[in-house]
């Protein structure tokens, strides 16, 4: 069983996404030892980019931030290796493929792996062009996570289900990260058309923003994902560590709670 398998092994997974570089990544390598320290099963890390088309303005502006603070994939993947042995939750990039391009497909598999990357995100990539990342990737044991939509078809959700390793990544609404989702009744039907099609663990993002949002959501799935109301509730905090511990500390024992709640 791999990191990302166990993470949901038993219970309810938490996963949490900031961005790498906001506001440096000594903070951002802070950051995510505390939270592994909190609780949090799954490390989602954003690599900054100028036009995050499935972001909303909160993961926007951070992505601004860390780019002026000079951060590149090649220095995130370095602060990154720098931590291995440091961290127990599995560690997931979530990115563009513009960057990875730039950096060049081969080299970032093989970086990422060395790095210890469990898994990558790539929201921008369609499905049917993915086989060459998704390959190389799972070449070097890292998974290739892949994501499902509410209107994602019957014939989409099978192939997707059959490609997938490590979770499926479930978008609660259509629309960006950040965005509030307008009600929870028809997050019950739609992990079960989903679920029809796989044993993945299923985990829930976009729009769970509160504690009872993130229990609501963990009723009904493997796990909940939290970005952009981290990164909000951290934002003027700054680079100061105490007033980061405090505010993390506390964000994420209540997301915990909650989701631990739901089990």
């Amino acid at each position: 069983m791999n990191g990302i398998a166990q993470a949901f092994d038993g219970k309810k997974a938490l996963i949490t996404y900031i961005t790498a570089g906001d506001p440096d990544l000594d903070t951002t390598a802070f950051l995510l030892k505390l939270l592994d320290e909190s609780g949090v099963d799954i490390l989602e890390v954003g690599i900054p980019f100028s036009d995050p088309l499935a972001d909303g303005p909160v993961i926007q502006q951070a992505g601004q931030r860390a780019l002026k603070s000079g951060t590149t994939l090649k220095k995130l993947l370095a602060m990154l290796a720098s931590l291995k042995g440091e961290i127990k939750a599995p560690l997931v990039l979530m990115g563009y493929m513009n960057s990875l391009l730039a950096y060049g497909l081969e080299t970032f598999a093989k970086d990422a792996a060395e790095a210890g990357v469990a898994g990558v995100i790539v929201p921008d990539l369609p499905f049917h062009q993915s086989e060459e990342l998704a390959g190389l990737l799972r070449a070097r044991g890292v998974d290739f996570i892949l994501m499902v939509t509410p209107n994602s078809t019957p014939e989409r959700l099978k192939a997707i289900a059959e490609k997938a390793t490590g979770f499926l990544y479930c978008v609660s609404l259509l629309g960006v990260t950040g965005a509030e989702e307008k009600g929870s009744e028809h997050l019950e039907e739609y992990l079960r058309r989903v679920r029809a099609n796989t044993n993945l663990p299923l985990a829930v993002g976009f729009g769970v923003s509160t504690p009872q949002r993130a229990k609501t959501a963990a009723q009904v799935a493997d796990g909940v994902i939290v970005g952009s109301a981290l990164i909000s509730a951290l934002e003027p905090c700054g680079a100061d560590r105490k007033r980061l511990e405090a505010t993390a500390t506390e964000f994420i024992g209540a997301l915990r709670a909650a989701v631990d709640s739901a089990g």
